[in-house]
């Protein structure tokens, strides 16, 4: 769509949207919420189905390579022992230069984003092996060229200095010169090279390969003040019958004598029996040379076999996930199922259209963020429902009990929404690569998902009680209705939830450095594929013998498929490759996934995901303080480390490795859990403010007990998309769907029996009632 039109159709929504919520007329909200629905979902259905609209696909679904690239500072000389702060023009700098490189392979839509300060991501789609070890070689050379005089009689100098007859210049230096002949073999002497150099290779516009018949070279164009510099200099050199000295990275490329007089006009050759792609590579790096030199800290590489296995898995699994959940819904809640399956339906078309037209990528984590979001999704619909039980309960007509559900639901589902997008944001703001790709879709997900059960559904029903003359509705109940008196084992539940506090930071602090993956510890890891399986036990031996006994050995099941991964110190990926393919000759062994940290930036990560999780804490927090009482937002956060801390418990226990992956799923849990507790406070809060009468604690007992129908339900739901995530979605996101789970369990537990007796013992500390704080806030409010 044409950018100007697109800009007047969002005036337009934001427009009727404006007006929906400022009528209070039955029968133009009706219609405005039709035509929103409608405008927005023919726009997301415009964006996704024409082919060359596409969305876009991450590495480890289409397969292909990233590289994360960080400049290296240079030693400040006006401040001894200190470095230069790389300057946000040579990060631009480098950004653009890589860029050109890349494009020299051809490929499709590659990605080169700056991260952070002094980092680049890069990710290329369908390079070979070969092209990967060329692309890691080529976007690390810096290429500075120089041209230097040569000392007049360069050899005959070096004899007598290294004969003790003749001192040297100390404005020259002594450097290797290597020669190749026309059959590719190489002779190495030395030349007598100035120092200091005298025209630098700043000058050069354009370079590129040529080949004549002396074979391959590189000529240059240089700009104005370059070949007034280059006409001078190749004079001095014509006159002394000397000769010029051509360094990239200050190895000597060429030295050519100057026969034919000065070389003016600024046009040169570099000669040097070149082959075709060294002629080629070097032209590239002359023309876009790096100011600033760079290292690979991060690698990983995934075939388009095994991206192809993880787009069936991820399918399979959502496909798999939204069925089971549109068949709870709907046996459930029967005609009001069908409205919010309607809703779901809408989200994801909101979804995928938000992703396609904002040029987002899709990544295998972002496939568990959608599946996530179909679960998280329906929790919206059933506070809804769950309300609309009660009102139709008390005897309100249809009509008033959804005005009622939907009016008094409301502050639940946007405070729990707003406090998960706060972590999503976060996330997404943090991460690099496939995690932000999980962020992207869960924050995506999450404003749709409140489009389609505030609106979305609310005009369905209003329709429904219109045209279709409704007047009941009717759902299962099969939710216990005792009155638990879940304060009183608030002691307990402490002393337990203590000992399993303890117990998690001490298995943690057991388990040490193996809680970590190659994200965090940096190393290499290789997956395997092969014709005829390899067990660990044969790894192992052929490993043994090559000295990689220390390497890490795992059987991993990707679909179908049975995989080897072996993770090892960092450097060792091409030799554990060689080593079992020399080993199993007859096993048509080939590596599916290469993936290398560096130590340094592998610490970079952790201390970014710990500030992740402290920022998503802190900004959790001022919202809940805000929207409720401090005493409150206390207990969102006690019970929210309480989940954390249990999860990553039971999933050292479990052997599992954190990886970047599971920072995701950590801040995911994080979400859910202030989710679950944010409900059952907005109706603590809501007894308070009525006037309930009863004690603090009977007001928070009937609180929890009128929301565990809610609070089962939305668990049930959850667990049903992930888990069929775990059992579908494959090895990658296996370990992030089974946090996900005991995360769930953790977060509706701690909900009910950590969260609130928090608020209490907070308000007795103070010795202020919760009630008269919360009566006194609102009063302030108003």
């Amino acid at each position: 769509m044409n950018p100007t039109l697109t800009f007047l159709f969002g005036l337009i929504l934001l427009v009727l949207f404006g007006w929906y919520f400022a009528t209070d007329i039955a029968a133009r909200k009706r219609w405005l919420g039709l035509v929103l629905t409608v405008l927005l979902v023919a726009f997301c259905i415009e964006q996704i189905l024409p082919p060359e609209k596409k969305i876009r696909l991450g590495l480890d679904l289409q397969g292909g390579t990233s590289f994360l690239i960080r400049l290296v500072a240079q030693p400040d000389p006006e401040h001894p022992g200190q470095f230069k702060e790389i300057h946000p023009d040579e990060l631009s700098q480098a950004v653009e230069v890589i860029r050109k490189r890349v494009d020299e392979y051809g490929t499709t839509e590659p990605t080169i984003v700056p991260q952070g300060k002094d980092q680049i991501l890069v990710q290329i789609a369908g390079l070979s092996p070969e092209k990967i070890k060329e692309a890691e070689a080529q976007l690390q050379r810096v290429a500075k060229l120089d041209f230097a005089l040569v000392y007049p009689n360069s050899a005959m100098v070096i004899e007598q200095i290294k004969a003790g007859q003749a001192m040297i210049d100390p404005n020259y230096q002594i450097v290797p010169y290597r020669l190749k002949n026309g059959k590719g073999e190489e002779t190495v002497t030395e030349i007598l090279v100035k120092k200091r150099p005298d025209m630098s290779g700043d000058h050069v516009t354009s370079a590129h390969a040529y080949f004549d018949q002396q074979g391959y070279g590189v000529a240059l164009n240089l700009d104005s003040q370059g070949a007034e510099l280059f006409g001078k200099l190749t004079k001095q050199v014509y006159e002394t019958g000397g000769q010029l000295a051509i360094l990239l990275d200050g190895e000597v490329q060429s030295a050519p004598g100057v026969t034919q007089g000065p070389i003016y006009g600024g046009r040169a050759t570099i000669t040097g029996s070149f082959t075709e792609t060294e002629a080629r590579n070097l032209a590239s790096v002359l023309e876009n040379p790096l100011k600033v030199p760079v290292k690979i800290e991060e690698s990983r590489s995934v075939s388009p076999t095994l991206g192809s296995d993880s787009i069936k898995s991820g399918i399979l699994a959502g496909l798999t996930g939204l069925a089971l959940v549109f068949i709870f819904v709907l046996i459930y809640y029967r005609l009001s199922g069908l409205i919010a399956l309607v809703g779901l339906i809408v989200n994801l078309i909101l979804l995928f259209g938000m992703m396609v037209m904002f040029n987002f990528v899709l990544t295998l984590p972002g496939i568990a963020g959608i599946i996530l979001t179909i679960g998280m999704a329906v929790d919206a619909n059933v506070l809804i429902y769950e309300r609309l039980r009660e009102e139709m309960k008390a005897g309100k007509s249809l009509g008033a009990a959804l005005d009622g559900a939907y009016d008094k639901a409301f502050s639940a589902i946007f405070d729990a929404n707003v406090t998960t997008l706060i972590t999503s944001v976060i996330l997404m703001w943090q991460a690099t690569g496939s995690v932000r790709g999980f962020a992207i879709t869960l924050t995506l997900g999450i404003i749709a998902s409140m489009f389609s059960a505030l609106l979305v559904t609310r005009t369905l029903f209003r329709w429904l009680t219109v045209r279709a003359t409704v007047t009941r509705l009717s759902m299962l109940d099969l939710i216990p209705k005792r009155q638990f008196d879940f304060l009183g084992k608030r002691f307990h539940a402490l002393a337990f939830s203590i000992l399993l506090f303890a117990g998690s930071i001490g298995i943690f602090a057991w388990h040490g450095a193996d809680n970590f993956g190659i994200d965090f510890r940096g190393g290499d890891l290789v997956i395997f594929d092969s014709q005829t399986p390899v067990s660990v036990e044969e790894a192992r031996t052929a490993l043994d013998k090559a000295g990689l006994g220390e390497a890490t050995i795992q059987l991993e099941h990707e679909g179908m498929k049975a995989m080897l991964s072996v993770r090892a110190d960092q450097g060792t990926a091409k030799q554990i490759v060689n080593t079992l393919q020399a080993a199993y000759p007859d096993r048509g062994i080939i590596s599916v996934q290469e993936e290398t940290v560096g130590a340094a930036i592998g610490m970079e990560f952790a201390k970014r995901a710990l500030f992740a999780l402290a920022l998503g804490i802190v900004g959790i927090l001022i919202y809940t303080t805000v929207r409720f009482e401090f005493g409150f937002a206390l207990g969102v956060v006690v019970a929210l480390l309480h989940d954390v801390v249990l999860t990553l418990g039971v999933f050292s226990l479990m052997g599992g490795q954190l990886s970047l992956v599971m920072v995701g799923a950590v801040l995911t849990i994080a979400g859910y859990s202030v989710n679950d507790t944010i409900v059952i406070f907005d109706r603590i809060r809501e007894g308070l403010k009525s006037g309930e009468r009863g004690s603090i604690i009977a007001i928070m007992n009937r609180s929890i007990n009128e929301t565990l129908g809610r609070t089962i339900l939305t668990g049930g739901t959850t667990v049903l998309s992930v888990g069929a995530l775990y059992f579908f979605g494959g090895t990658v996101l296996r370990d992030f769907a089974f946090a996900i789970l005991i995360g769930i369990v953790i977060g509706t537990y701690s909900s009910i029996f950590i969260a609130a007796p928090i608020v209490l013992w907070w308000s007795r500390f103070r010795g202020k009632s919760i009630r008269k704080e919360v009566l006194e806030s609102e009063a302030a409010a108003a």
